[in-house]
Order: C-alpha cells, then structure tokens, then sequence
C-alpha cells in the first residue's frame, strides 16, 4: 500500500487549544458567572489543555504506529482492536500522571478521582480517532481510485504490446478451429501444434482484462507457449522450471512470464551451438526468478523495453514489493513478487 503522508500541523495548532476550551466549558459551564474565578477558571483550562495535548500528541503516535505494522486494507479489523486497546490504556495512564503530578503538586488543587480524569480525557481521544480515522479513510480511498484508473491503463497498454502485429484473436482463433478439422488426423503434430496454439489465444481471450491470475493458470499458458517456441527451435530452447506446489496457489500480472520468455528469445542466440537456457525458479523471499544466459543477437533494432516497463509499472499497482531485475555479461534475471 502507498504510504500516506500526515500533514496535520494546522490540525494540531488550532485543534488542541479549541478542543481544551470546549472541554473546559462542557464539564464546568455551570459555574460560569458575569464574575467568573479567573484563578480557577485558569486551573480548569491550563488542566483541559495539557490533558489534551499529551492525549492527542500520544494517541497520534500510537495511530501512525499501528498504521506501519498493520499496513493492510485486510488487517484492519486487527488494527482497530489493538488501537483501542493501546489508545484507552494511555489514555488512562496519562489522565492518572496528570492528576497526581500537575493538578495536586503544581496547581496545589484537590485530585480528581481516578475514572472522573479517565471520562474527561476520553473526550480528546475519541475526537483525535475520528479525525486520523476520517482523514486516513478518505485519502486511501482517493490513492485506491488513482491506483485502478492506472492499473486500467497498463493492463490496456499490455494488450496492446502483447496483440500487436497479430490478427484480431477472436479472428484467428476461431481460424485455428477451422484450420484444425482440414488437417488429416493421422497428423499428430500438426493437430498438437494447433491445439497448444489454440490455448495461446484462449488464454489471452480469457485473462487479457484481469488484474491478476494464480500462477498455475499463467504456467499452464506458459507451457503451451513453450511448447510452440520448442516446436521453432527444438533443443535449442531449454527451459527449467522449480517451483513449489505452494507457489502455484500465488498471482501474478497476466502474460507477465510470457513477456519476459519473449524478450528472452527475442534478444538472444538459439542456437544449436549457442542453446539459449532459461530457468524459471521460487526463491526464498517470495519472488519468481526468471533467468536466461545472455547471448546477444548481433542486430541494429534497438530494444524499447516495453514489455519490460509494462511489466515493472504493473506489480507497482499490485504491490509493494518491486520488479527486480539483475544482469551481467553472462546471465539476465528478472524476479517478480508472487502475490497472496
């Protein structure tokens, strides 16, 4: 989740003193004359003020606390718990300090009981709750509003990337079908190299608007991606796969994996004397690494990393962690996160 920035300084300035006279004036208006106490008067407020200044300056940092460790939209329920709880014990420990050491030994005033301070300072924490709250909720739901117009935006770009120079899919997929029952059925390969092509463009069909897809369904369109580019270069291109049962359950961006296999094929020697390896691995920090060695084909087409950049402004959208990516003179790798 992005960070939210708290610029709450003017809040801070004009809410302490207005909540401390409003407190004031609540718990004692009553004894408010045209000839008022002014000794006493400046008792209460000074008391009001200094309660309400330790109340909000302390619950405020308990509410940026909590919003560090329980970042999350689905660890909010959590959050609010802990932040009651932790919020009503300071608050009670902060009233029973200003009670016993302002009130009694520096203004010399009798001490209030112990739950008559709690009442007067659960007044300030419910108001600085309701602020922190109201604003956080808003300004989250504003950066959530951002977030899907740009994700809407890149997922538009990768369809583009990934269609473009090619027929219209559902043209050529129903195309395939046709082209299909005209081959002879004793022609095993050729019915099989349709049919994986076939699963190519449905897959596409089928999962170019979602956001995200499970890692199992990506590597069962990665295969049959595969497959065809295997039909192309034989043993030329090698491909290992080690990823844990576990891992398949994850997501992922759609055609993500394909992209990065492409750009691997696109940009290097696959040969038979140069076979161009890819190794697509789990690590132990919850990323996928793709990894290819670097064989570069001697051409003039500069790379525009399109794909790539696609692929980078998308887990943006989707998560905190980033696209990593690693290279040298002999190996390429990209690690994506893998999303719960």
């Amino acid at each position: 989740m992005e960070k939210i920035m708290l610029d709450d300084r003017k809040a801070r300035l004009i809410g302490i003193p207005l909540v401390s006279i409003i407190i004031t004036f609540i718990m004692h208006h009553p004894s408010f004359s045209l000839y008022p106490d002014w000794a006493e008067l400046w008792r209460w407020l000074s008391t009001c003020f200094l309660t309400t200044l330790f109340l909000w300056e302390g619950n405020r940092y308990i509410f940026i606390k909590l919003r560090q460790l329980f970042p999350n939209y689905s660890q909010t329920t959590k959050r609010l718990i802990y932040q009651t709880l932790v919020s009503l014990f300071y608050t009670f420990l902060a009233t029973i300090v200003i009670d016993y050491g302002y009130c009694h030994y520096i203004l010399d005033k009798p001490m209030s009981t112990i739950f008559k301070g709690f009442k007067i300072g659960i007044i300030p924490t419910v108001i600085v709750t309701l602020i922190y709250e109201s604003v956080y909720f808003f300004e989250s739901w504003r950066q959530n509003v951002k977030k899907t117009e740009a994700l809407a935006r890149e997922n538009v770009q990768s369809q583009l990337e990934t269609l473009k120079n090619q027929l219209d899919p559902h043209f050529l997929f129903n195309g395939l079908n046709t082209l299909a029952s005209l081959i002879d059925e004793e022609n095993k390969p050729a019915q099989a190299y349709l049919d994986k092509l076939a699963d190519v463009y449905r897959y596409v069909l089928v999962n170019r608007d979602k956001n995200t897809v499970t890692l199992d369904e990506e590597m069962q369109f990665l295969d049959a991606y595969i497959y065809l580019n295997k039909m192309r270069f034989r043993e030329n291109l090698q491909v290992e796969k080690l990823i844990s049962p576990q891992a398949y359950q994850q997501q992922v961006a759609p055609l993500s994996l394909q992209m990065l296999i492409e750009n691997a094929i696109k940009h290097n020697i696959v040969s038979k004397e140069k076979p161009l390896k890819i190794r697509i691995l789990e690590d132990e920090k919850g990323y996928l690494q793709i990894e290819n060695n670097v064989q570069e084909k001697k051409t003039f087409e500069k790379s525009t990393k399109v794909g790539l950049q696609n692929i980078i402004n998308r887990y943006k959208l989707l998560s905190d962690r980033q696209v990593e990516i690693s290279n040298n003179a002999d190996y390429f790798k990209v690690s994506i996160p893998l999303l719960s």
